[in-house]
């Protein structure tokens, strides 16, 4: 199975989840060139074939009427492209459809079946929903990122060995500067970078692009956002004691606890939206740091710059500019709600994950 059968199989599984958000042809050719990616050789015909009055009639028909829309696009479709071109799209459409294209040297020799009535059908499960279901989706990815913070977190030990140690930088110094490069590299020499290292959530559920779990992280698609991140970092863990090793580890696996379930959210609700930098894990430690003093009754601080900046001061500012990044709708075409684009953020998640982190610490104190 190619590129074809694989877009087929998220386009089917868009329309078990909100069909209504692909009946226009904008739509619809958005989603499928999103969720292309970098494969820039299938993305004329791919826009060609969403374009398709005929496409639009056999996703969101059934019975003969949808067989005979796929019998007439693979007719048109084949005498339009060559043939490697050809399977990739008739793939595409039996695998969002469930109907197995017309070969391409019999399309134009088949009359279109005649209509039958449509007969009432089990409803499909939407995507995602069993246990099964979400780690198929989403446990490639997931796994490749649990496995690749273990590998950063060696790197980073063996760098802190050779050279941060004797330098005397603690780890959260470190981890700023490499944040901080790469971002540069973004926004300088490698443009791209913010665009192929990003995960959207089209391509949260595709397995051929699980490698961005790992890479989402370490660049940040948005400018002020970064700067936002990086100056937060350094407030928040710019006098750790800790190593780079656990620096980078406790990082890593933080951020990875706030995408996974924002991931999920997003496929249960037909979220768009795209993962990119540090905002799961400083939510995750701000709001740790702001429910602790709550709990304990007593401030929080964080010192930097001779300031004394408490942690409330920092979940208000940070907070308040999230929401203005993730209440917006991501694509017009979304009817989602503003509680489920904030569940679907890793933002909203680190901060649910400071604040239960900080009552289980309370607990754990008072037994």
């Amino acid at each position: 199975m190619g590129v074809g059968h694989d877009l087929g199989e998220q386009l089917r599984a868009w329309l078990e989840a909100d069909a209504a958000s692909l009946r226009e042809s904008r739509a619809l050719t958005n989603r499928l060139i999103d969720a292309l990616g970098a494969n820039d050789s299938l993305k004329g015909p791919i826009r060609d074939l969403a374009s398709q009055p005929l496409l639009l009639q056999a996703l969101h028909s059934q019975g003969g009427s949808q067989r005979s829309a796929v019998a007439s696009l693979s007719a048109q479709l084949s005498g339009t492209y060559a043939p490697a071109v050809l399977a990739e799209l008739l793939d595409l459409i039996a695998a969002a459809t469930g109907v197995d294209s017309v070969a391409p040297a019999e399309a134009s020799e088949q009359p279109a079946p005649p209509a039958q009535p449509q007969q009432p059908q089990e409803p499909t499960p939407a995507p995602g929903r069993s246990a099964k279901a979400l780690a198929q989706a989403f446990g490639p990815g997931a796994a490749l990122a649990a496995s690749g913070a273990l590998v950063f977190a060696w790197c980073g030990a063996e760098l802190d060995r050779a050279l941060f140690e004797g330098w005397g930088w603690s780890g959260g110094v470190v981890l700023v500067l490499v944040l901080g490069l790469v971002q540069a590299l973004a926004i300088g020499p490698c443009k791209q970078l913010r665009r192929r290292w990003s995960l959207s959530s089209d391509q949260s559920r595709q397995p051929r692009e699980a490698w961005r779990w790992l890479s989402q992280a370490w660049v940040h698609g948005n400018g002020l956002e970064a700067s936002l991140n990086l100056i937060l970092l350094l407030i928040l863990l710019g006098s750790s004691p800790l190593q780079l090793r656990d620096v980078i580890l406790r990082y890593s696996l933080t951020g990875l606890a706030c995408l996974l379930p924002a991931a999920v959210c997003a496929s249960q609700w037909g979220v768009r939206r795209r993962w990119s930098g540090a905002a799961g894990a400083i939510s995750a430690l701000i709001s740790l740091a702001a429910a602790l003093s709550l709990l304990h009754w007593r401030p929080v601080t964080f010192s930097s710059a001779g300031l004394s900046i408490p942690a409330w001061v920092l979940l208000l500012v940070n907070g308040a500019l999230q929401l203005g990044w993730q209440l917006p709708r991501q694509a017009e075409e979304e009817s989602s709600q503003p509680l489920q684009r904030l569940l679907s953020s890793s933002w909203g998640w680190g901060l649910l994950l400071g604040l239960g982190w900080a009552v289980i610490t309370r607990l754990q104190e008072l037994l």
